[in-house]
């Protein structure tokens, strides 16, 4: 943003730079997958009877 007097610029007001936060390692989503899982492979139809019955009772 910039800050005029009488029409002419006199400041830039900025955002102040981020400071650096710790950094995190995210969790192995593909091995919990995997460790859930294994190596099912669902069928169409078995995942709409899975979403059907999670569904089931919602009002929408």
């Amino acid at each position: 943003m910039r800050i005029e007097k009488r029409g002419q610029p006199v400041a830039l007001l900025t955002a102040l730079p981020r400071a650096k936060g710790k950094a995190f390692k995210l969790p192995d989503f593909m091995g919990r997958l995997k460790e859930t899982w294994g190596d099912r492979v669902f069928t169409a139809a078995e995942v709409k009877a899975m979403r059907d019955a999670e569904h089931e009772g919602d009002l929408g």
